[in-house]
């Protein structure tokens, strides 16, 4: 079949991989990734219309039924171990591609990628297929314009094509219910991350993305190498944030809404990480070290545990910063007081300038405003201090000092 000697393209497949794997790329230089690169992306269009092709047919063949399996899509999940979601994406991608032939022929060519064909999915299900029909619309033409956008316009504009076309296709359609297309679901993982997958209706998307984007734009400091993704994570933090500290949220279980965690005042009082030794509310793994940080601006309650595990005895909830102190000293700090930051004061935590739980005060002089961000990072390896006249100074982990340069002064 090819110069190396492999009979069958599966094999020439298994061997170009192979061969690309052991390249060294250390060596190569920009034009060279880049030409690499756009390549392997052409390669892998055109192996991703191959497996959904493939798939098709195990679908029309009902070739599952041969490993005991009653669908592709479960044959994908149990052999190959991939996420539902995905399985389904390739079943519909192969039939997709099937009804729509030049859309297969820019696929295979690897002018189009998997996602592309994924949006266009919806113009070939059942449904839509039967009011095509019903209105005369002619598929052929269809199919050649959507994979023009496709093949040379951006995926936004792909998206928005489509669902052009399918509005058209039906616009006497009743309006669809807002709620209807939304939902949410949380996973907690074994570490204590939370991931979290959703759909909005169209208002709704666009409210969430504006809320979240009205943060992610007022909080821009110079240097910032957070990439996008990471910045609109932190956003989504610090507007949850703000709506529990306004106290405006409705009552949960008895109580206004608050982060719960739980932890031994053995590991609470322990200066050392303590990797999953807190559990918060919703059933997260938190280490100490973050328990602490939670505490710098929290409430404390004390809860005495017996030797088979019954509380003895509930000691009163101490409040660290006060509503009176914390309004002290947010009209002295105004904001931020990590060089270099002036997020406002009602996105800051109050921190302990001395930690607590090393015996420092609740007082004004031991207090500071700090952004999470920055709380978080003097709760690993930073450090701020307020000078006698008031100034704030910030050192980084190894000892040296965060300097802002002196404003530029124009003498008159």
């Amino acid at each position: 079949m090819c110069s190396s000697g492999c009979e069958t393209p599966r094999e020439c497949l298994t061997g170009a991989l192979r061969a690309l794997a052991g390249e060294d790329l250390k060596s190569s230089f920009g034009p060279a990734v880049i030409a690499r690169t756009g390549a392997l992306v052409v390669a892998r269009n055109r192996l991703d219309a191959e497996v959904a092709r493939t798939v098709r047919e195990g679908e029309v063949t009902q070739a599952a039924e041969h490993d005991g399996k009653a669908t592709m899509a479960s044959w994908l999940r149990g052999h190959h171990r991939l996420s539902k979601a995905e399985a389904g994406r390739l079943v519909r991608n192969g039939r997709t591609l099937e009804r729509l032939p030049v859309l297969a022929a820019a696929a295979a060519a690897g002018a189009v990628s998997a996602e592309a064909v994924s949006v266009l999915a919806p113009v070939v299900s059942e449904v839509n297929l039967a009011r095509a029909e019903a209105q005369g619309v002619d598929m052929a033409a269809i199919d050649a314009l959507l994979t023009e956008v496709a093949t040379s316009s951006s995926h936004a504009d792909l998206r928005q094509a489509v669902g052009h076309y399918l509005a058209r296709l039906d616009p006497d359609g009743t309006e669809p219910d807002p709620t209807e297309q939304r939902s949410l679901s949380f996973t907690t993982h074994t570490d204590g991350t939370v991931s979290f997958h959703g759909t909005l209706d169209a208002v709704g998307g666009e409210k969430f993305q504006a809320a979240v984007e009205s943060i992610q734009q007022a909080s821009r400091p110079a240097g910032d190498t957070r990439s996008r993704a990471r910045q609109a994570g932190d956003a989504l933090v610090q507007l949850c944030d703000n709506a529990l500290a306004s106290g405006s949220l409705p009552i949960l279980r008895g109580h206004k809404p608050h982060v719960v965690v739980t932890i031994d005042l053995d590991d609470l009082m322990d200066t050392t990480t303590g990797a999953g030794a807190g559990r918060t509310g919703f059933g997260g793994i938190i280490s100490a070290a973050k328990a602490r940080w939670l505490a710098c601006d929290g409430n404390v309650t004390r809860i005495v545990i017996g030797p088979e595990g019954q509380p003895l005895d509930l000691g009163q909830t101490k409040r660290l910063f006060p509503p009176h102190l914390r309004r002290a000293v947010e009209v002295r700090d105004r904001h931020c007081v990590f060089a270099g930051c002036d997020a406002p004061s009602y996105w800051c935590d109050v921190h302990h300038v001395i930690h607590w739980i090393d015996g420092g005060d609740t007082c004004l002089d031991n207090a500071g405003l700090l952004c999470e961000l920055h709380h978080t990072k003097v709760h690993h390896g930073f450090r701020i201090e307020r000078q006698p006249d008031g100034r704030w100074r910030t050192w980084r982990p190894d000892g040296t000092e965060i300097l802002i340069g002196e404003p530029f002064l124009v003498s008159a």
